[in-house]
């Protein structure tokens, strides 16, 4: 095959919706290897309590430097518009939607994704919160080529990161969207000039992470301090760690000390998701041991640290959240 500097550039359709995309996709206008014929994304949503109808960032972005959007509510009946653009290559991130085979099959060089983990580990949705979530020592991105399958296409490349005890979401989420941005070009060049051979999953190894939803945030106290600890970094922001109140107000618990406390005779007395102070700090017990918190918000609240909170709230020491 032809190197790239002697052909036409790589006639290009992106899909992304979030943030998450907007890194690599940045990647892509940037190079000149690539002529970016048109940009698929969700359409506009409302957002927030006031509901204000909102872009996604992808759209942003494509309108930054004026590329043709497309916002269809479905995929499958953009089959006809996306022959027309004539595609060799559509690159997928964080999309949303899945794409049929009917489209997959359009482009010369196929459709290749960046999927946030290491593949076939935590295929789906979920697959940022899942490394946090289960204490795991390292995750990365893939690219691979995809198949009708959800995420189960053979892999292109793939880039590795440790973990550290103490990465929150927000952290790995900004991490490995510029990591993908990082390598996706040239690992697309290579791919296409034939130097990457893709290599096929192997589905006995595959563990599938649902999409999250608000109520998989509330906490069950009976856990170990150690496994609540690891949902608060996993799921703050989204979709957010919290107990309720004898009154079920929702009480966010947004940030706590990384180091566990080990439970001792007085700590053994209180209940699973119950306040106390540990010396001057709040605290609160969990099924095994207890953490201390940092950052809490209860419901129509402002998000405060601890001292703050306490301040306006003393009637929480000895509550118990469920």
């Amino acid at each position: 095959m032809s190197s790239l500097n002697e052909v036409k550039k790589i006639k290009t359709i992106f899909m992304g919706t979030p943030e998450f995309a907007c890194p690599g996709f940045e990647a892509l206008i940037k190079d000149s290897s690539f002529e970016l014929v048109g940009v698929f994304t969700q359409p506009d949503k409302p957002v927030g309590r006031k509901q204000i109808l909102s872009s996604p960032p992808v759209k942003n972005l494509a309108l930054k430097y004026q590329l043709p959007i497309f916002q269809p509510e479905k995929i499958k009946n953009q089959t006809e518009i996306i022959k027309n653009l004539e595609p060799d290559l559509i690159v997928v991130i964080a999309y949303g939607k899945i794409i049929p085979p009917d489209i997959l099959n359009i482009p010369l060089y196929g459709c290749i994704n960046v999927h946030a983990s290491l593949l076939p580990k935590y295929r789906g949705a979920a697959c940022l919160n899942a490394p946090i979530l289960n204490g795991d020592a390292e995750t990365g991105i893939t690219i691979m080529k995809m198949d009708a399958g959800l995420d189960t296409g053979p892999i292109i490349k793939q880039v590795k990161i440790a973990l550290s005890d103490r990465e929150t979401l927000e952290e790995l989420h900004d991490k490995l969207a510029n990591l993908g941005a990082q390598v996706l070009p040239t690992t697309i060049k290579d791919f296409i000039e034939g130097k990457i051979k893709p290599t096929a999953q192997t589905d006995e190894q595959a563990s599938y992470v649902k999409m999250l939803a608000k109520k998989d945030g509330q906490i069950n106290w009976q856990k170990s301090a150690r496994e609540i600890e690891r949902m608060i970094r996993g799921l703050n922001p989204w979709p957010g760690t919290y107990g309720l109140t004898k009154e079920n107000k929702i009480l966010k618990i947004l940030a706590v000390k990384n180091k566990v406390g080990v439970d001792d005779s007085t700590t053994k007395n209180y209940q699973p998701g119950q306040f106390f102070l540990a010396g001057n700090e709040l605290a609160i017990k969990c099924g095994q041991d207890y953490l201390i918190i940092l950052e809490l918000q209860i419901e129509g609240g402002k998000a405060l640290d601890a001292k703050t909170f306490l301040s306006g709230h003393q009637n929480l020491l000895g509550e118990v959240l469920h």
